[in-house]
């Protein structure tokens, strides 16, 4: 049985990761979060020692490595401007790790994250959950690359008053939306049509933006946003709050299911050294990088 820690349990993401240790026959072992409210646990592993202090767990880590006990995986799900930090006491504590998107908010902290884990010859993996959605991997398999496909992404869920007083609303914390919301669609589909060539961005700030991708093998124009103002009528008037379309030469690539276990199966896949590392995440921690310093 694995052993896994866990930073950031009390976040919207953290239940995805518990579920997913559960659910690969993990051991949550050690968790820690300033804030308290993590009842989630007893969900998944009530017996998992808990902190709040990273000091302390940090202590704890080091006694589980020394005893014989320490730690296979950490999971990070910390704050966006942490996880760089967070990722070198994992890979300096003996211990793979699975972090959250984005990995890092900039390229460059690759470039160090892999220089520690030639040092500790230990390995960083990151959940790119889309590339194993079967809707997503169909069409990577079937588009056609030899024409100039036409992409249209769409991605809006509506966030409350709290975002912009969070970590989130803070654009050195999080990265802006382009990356704290957007980075799995652009890494999807850098991921099927090829690389990065050019961008504009006629809009973007810290609510919603918009513009256009020219990928090697695909015109992208997308719009990510939080306002509920941008929410088509329809799904307004039904209440939901989250809304999510992908057209490709006009035709819309239905993809709403599907959405529950990919934390799961990233998991599973990481555990049979098939997971996605930094070389992986680069295009996109690349991208978004752009779209933010409109570089």
């Amino acid at each position: 049985m694995k052993r896994f820690g866990l930073i950031g349990a009390s976040g919207y993401v953290a239940p995805r990761h518990m579920k997913a240790i559960k659910e690969v026959n993990g051991q949550l072992t050690a968790a820690m979060d300033p804030s308290d409210s993590v009842g989630i646990i007893d969900s998944y592993f009530p017996e998992a020692a808990f902190f709040t202090e990273f000091e302390r767990f940090d202590r704890h880590i080091d006694k589980l490595k020394r005893s014989g006990q320490g730690l296979d995986f950490l999971s990070i799900c910390s704050p966006n401007y942490l996880h760089d930090s967070h990722i070198r006491f994992g890979l300096r504590s003996d211990s793979d790790v699975i972090c959250e998107k984005p990995l890092v908010l900039n390229p460059w902290n690759l470039e160090a994250l892999q220089a520690i884990e030639e040092e500790t010859q230990k390995s960083v993996y990151t959940i790119l959950q889309l590339r194993h959605h079967p809707t997503i991997m169909e069409l990577k398999e079937s588009v056609d690359l030899s024409r100039r496909n036409q992409v249209e992404l769409t991605y809006i869920t509506s966030r409350g008053k709290w975002y912009d007083y969070s970590w989130k609303g803070s654009k050195a914390k999080s990265g802006g939306i382009a990356t704290n919301i957007g980075i799995h669609f652009f890494d999807m589909l850098l991921w099927i049509f090829g690389s990065y060539q050019s961008h504009t961005t006629t809009h973007l700030d810290q609510h919603s933006g918009h513009g256009e991708l020219i990928l090697a093998n695909a015109d992208v124009k997308w719009k990510l946003s939080i306002q509920n103002s941008d929410l088509p009528p329809s799904i307004q008037q039904a209440g939901l709050r989250t809304f999510r379309s992908i057209k490709i030469n006009s035709r819309e690539l239905e993809f709403s299911d599907g959405f529950t276990d990919l934390h799961t199966e990233s998991y599973r896949q990481i555990l049979k050294n098939n997971g996605f590392g930094l070389q992986d995440a680069l295009p996109s921690i690349e991208l978004v990088h752009k779209l933010r310093t409109n570089t």
